[in-house]
């Protein structure tokens, strides 16, 4: 039975209480005996809220600032989205300081280049409803979260370098990747087969926005092992004794 800490990265216009707290992830923990290590990246939540996108460049440090002060301390994570991205970037470069991760709502976007990013900052610029779904959907979760639009814009306009599939040969320990499959991240297979150990757990019916909210299937239904949820938190709570298949 694993014990290590986990630490949970919310995804782009959550934070820890709107992400993971609401939704009943930081109770399943305790139930489950892990300590939980609560990150709030700049931005978001109860973290500074600066306006430059300068100031986002490097964003995971958000994270990093949060791991034990003990190097040789491993940790477990958690991330949804944005929250994901940042942990495979990481852990590609201090693959050493992970023991497990667990990547929600991610897929092949971590590799694309497209501008997706820039019209999502004029939205948040804006104000108001946008008419695309999709932009409407993220600047509406960062208004319920009560973040700051315009840092919301400069997180989005931030530098950053493209992270590629040879990066993603960094991240040595096991790792399970779960997304929906009307998730627009998606599809997931090439960042899973660009990692040297991972699992890939496919949603039926399930999007994006949706996909962290499984946890109530779990919570309404505890007997039922296998619920989505529940295989989030075993993937960071066994201990292999090795991990072919990833150990799940």
């Amino acid at each position: 039975m694993r014990t290590q800490p986990v630490v949970l990265v919310h995804g782009l216009g959550s934070s820890f209480e709107h992400g993971w707290r609401a939704p009943g992830w930081v109770d399943l923990l305790a139930d489950a005996g892990r300590p939980v290590i609560p990150v709030d990246v700049l931005g978001h939540g109860t973290a500074d809220a600066p306006h430059d996108p300068a100031a986002y460049e490097h964003l995971e440090t958000s994270i990093e600032r949060a791991l034990p002060d003990d190097p040789t301390e491993t940790v477990d994570a958690i991330g949804f989205s944005l929250g994901a991205l940042l942990l495979l970037r990481i852990a590609s470069r201090t693959p050493e300081r992970f023991g497990r991760l667990v990547l929600i709502g991610v897929g092949t976007n971590a590799f694309r280049t497209d501008d997706t990013h820039g019209a999502l900052a004029e939205a948040f610029e804006r104000g108001g409803d946008p008419e695309d779904v999709q932009t409407r959907l993220f600047v509406q979760l960062a208004r319920s979260a009560g973040n700051d639009a315009l840092a919301m814009a400069a997180c989005m306009r931030r530098p950053s370098d493209r992270f590629t599939p040879a990066d993603a040969t960094g991240v040595t320990c096991p790792t399970l990747v779960i997304i929906g499959d009307q998730d627009f991240a998606g599809p997931a297979d090439p960042l899973v087969a660009a990692l040297p150990d991972a699992q890939l757990v496919v949603l039926k019916g399930i999007d994006h926005f949706r996909t962290p909210s499984e946890i109530r299937l779990h919570r309404r239904r505890p007997r039922i092992r296998g619920s989505r949820p529940a295989r989030a938190v075993d993937a960071c709570r066994r201990t292999p004794a090795r991990s072919e298949g990833c150990g799940w």
